[in-house]
């Protein structure tokens, strides 16, 4: 089975606790979940292959290290995922960006599928999905399910809040896939919001509610 990993960063948690206050308003929720997506892409990417490359310095040649394995593509599950990637492509500015559509019924809870433009070479790609939530896991199983039917196999799902619930059917879905979450949470209420939580995280980085 692939790693689970829960954020214990200092900096992540002080963030965290932020945007989880229902007076942050829009400008400042949207600058931190970048801060916070940044934070964690520096672990998720703590394995990422490195080569030696020869270089002169204005001093003398040496020899330093770059990347060098798969190339980087970042899919947002819209919309609330697009808060994520700025901060990401920060840190890893050459990686693609694809986008995946997906809505929640508000009566089954289930995802529907509505857009889906993923750059063509993703099967040779090291791919990250980011969404802010993993509440009941349903839009992250199908989007990460979409990237496996076109090619993808090397898959990193990164969150910033998360729920038991939605993890562990995401690790049952797919044990492949190593995850990333910033806070695992205590629940998810009848609604299917995680508790605590944040609210809607699309809403409040976007102002519309």
């Amino acid at each position: 089975m692939a790693k689970t990993v829960i954020m214990d960063h200092p900096l992540i948690q002080h963030k965290i606790g932020i945007i989880r206050k229902k007076e942050t308003g829009t400008k400042d929720f949207r600058q931190l979940i970048s801060e916070i997506a940044m934070l964690i892409t520096y672990e998720a990417t703590r394995n990422l292959e490195l080569v030696d490359e020869e270089i002169d310095t204005p001093i003398c040649k040496t020899t330093v290290k770059r990347l060098g394995g798969k190339k980087l593509a970042i899919v947002p599950i819209l919309r609330a995922g697009l808060g994520m990637v700025d901060g990401m492509l920060a840190m890893i500015p050459s990686a693609k960006v694809g986008h995946i559509g997906l809505y929640r019924d508000p009566v089954t809870a289930l995802p529907h599928e509505y857009y889906c433009k993923l750059p063509e070479d993703c099967d040779k790609r090291e791919v990250f999905v980011v969404d802010p939530m993993l509440a009941t896991g349903g839009s992250a199983i199908a989007a990460i399910q979409m990237l496996k039917d076109k090619g993808a196999k090397n898959i990193t799902l990164m969150c910033i809040i998360g729920a038991p619930e939605g993890l562990k059917a995401m690790q049952e879905a797919h044990p492949d896939v190593d995850i990333y979450i910033g806070a695992l949470d205590e629940k998810l209420n009848e609604h299917k919001y995680i508790i605590p939580g944040l609210g809607d995280a699309g809403d409040r980085i976007f102002g519309t509610k």
